[in-house]
């Protein structure tokens, strides 16, 4: 049976926290077996957190959302650094830019962002990064971070074949959602094509962005599975290779050491 990772989800949203065995089993029918719980504030970050602790097929990630930014202050940042030292956090994020909402001041999300790839880096851990409408400035912030020293994956990578080589040439990794399978994301399909498949992950970001044929739906981890498919019918191969694949990577971008 295939075995997937969905490499960027959110059971520690209010959608699903008070039904994750369920949540769990339905993934695991589909063959999602792994997935990493992305936080977004002091909150989410906790509850990654303590999901991670309770189920062995969990793992967290700690960062500040560009929509919270705005509430990113010196004793946030002690939090989660104190929440970067618990073994069960893979990476810091989700992290980045988001000029579609603007629900934080761009200068303040840009201040923010530099100053977590920065903590990554004293910390070692890679980081996640969520970019809308922000391709030059996030881009920018990376390269001027130094990114590559410690490695970063573009969650939901929505961008054209230009803007992957770009991402590609600062050693990012490419994480494809949903959208890969709707029918008239062409640039995205374009960048499916493109994008090596050693430097390739999946995810499903539940709850939001469900792929076909659950478009319009709620999202939920299992449905990784639908991405999978939907890019190995992209690049012609099959959905095991894609699985294989994207699970390797996933494992081994978050330094998780294959136990079963």
């Amino acid at each position: 049976m295939m075995k997937i990772f969905d490499s960027h989800t959110h059971l520690n949203s209010e959608e699903f926290i008070k039904e994750v065995p369920r949540y769990l089993k339905q993934a695991a029918d589909l063959g999602v077996v792994k997935m990493v719980n992305i936080g977004s504030n002091t909150q989410l970050n906790a509850d990654a957190i303590k999901l991670a602790h309770q189920y062995p097929q969990l793992y967290a990630a700690v960062g500040w959302h560009p929509e919270d930014s705005k509430n990113y202050d010196a004793a946030a940042e002690k939090v989660m650094e104190e929440q970067l030292a618990d073994e069960r956090v893979v990476a810091l994020g989700e992290i980045g830019l988001d000029y579609h909402w603007d629900s934080s001041p761009q200068d303040v999300q840009r201040k923010v962002f530099a100053r977590q790839v920065a903590i990554a880096k004293e910390v070692g851990k890679p980081v996640a990064i969520h970019n809308r409408d922000a391709f030059e400035d996030t881009y920018r912030i990376l390269k001027e971070g130094g990114i590559e020293e410690i490695g970063g994956v573009m969650h939901s990578f929505n961008g054209d074949p230009e803007w992957l080589k770009k991402f590609l040439d600062l050693g990012m990794h490419i994480s494809y959602s949903g959208v890969a399978s709707f029918k008239n994301a062409h640039e995205v399909h374009d960048s499916v094509r493109a994008t090596p498949l050693d430097v390739m992950m999946v995810e499903t970001d539940a709850p939001y962005l469900s792929p076909e044929p659950h478009r319009g739906e709620q999202n939920e981890p299992g449905f990784t599975r639908y991405t999978v498919e939907a890019i190995a019918k992209e690049r012609d191969t099959t959905p095991e290779e894609i699985a294989a694949a994207t699970y390797h990577n996933a494992e081994e971008f978050y330094h998780i050491n294959e136990k079963d």
